[in-house]
């Protein structure tokens, strides 16, 4: 088990990357005149799910348990993986094919964001299998975690 003081640093990690993550990707959306990439949007819209998702697991299990159920909080971690997951990659991908390759803060913005949010990816892996161990480790009706409690 986990001491929750750890995971509480662990979810500080992702809402700072996760509001460095939103304001890069804010930029990058604004920069675009008239149209805007998915995958560029798509990351912004993954960095206010994270933040609302972290609010969730760290509130839930201490001010609505019946809301914090272990198979809850391991899918919402799990979910919230597969879209850093995807959104890093699929900028990733975009920006390695553009033309202005390693010019400007536009470009550089773009790559800030990917290595955010692969770095928010690892640590979405980390507390997913945190979950996982605590749902493998414990009773079928024991409610939330107890890693996440504070």
């Amino acid at each position: 088990m986990v001491a929750p003081a750890i995971l509480m640093g662990i979810r500080g990690v992702q809402v700072l990357f996760s509001i460095i993550v939103l304001g890069l990707s804010a930029y990058l959306v604004d920069a675009y005149i008239t149209w805007v990439p998915g995958s560029v949007a798509f990351m912004l819209f993954t960095s206010i799910w994270t933040l609302l998702v972290v609010a969730y697991l760290i509130l839930a299990p201490t001010r609505f348990p019946a809301a914090a159920h272990k198979y809850a909080v391991a899918g919402v971690e799990f979910v919230t993986m597969i879209f850093w997951f995807a959104a890093f990659v699929a900028v990733a991908t975009r920006w390695g094919g553009e033309w202005w390759v390693g010019h400007g803060t536009f470009w550089s913005c773009g790559v800030a964001a990917i290595i955010f949010g692969a770095f928010l990816w690892l640590t979405f892996v980390a507390t997913t299998i945190l979950a996982a161990l605590h749902i493998r480790g414990s009773a079928s009706s024991d409610p939330a975690p107890p890693m996440t409690n504070v």
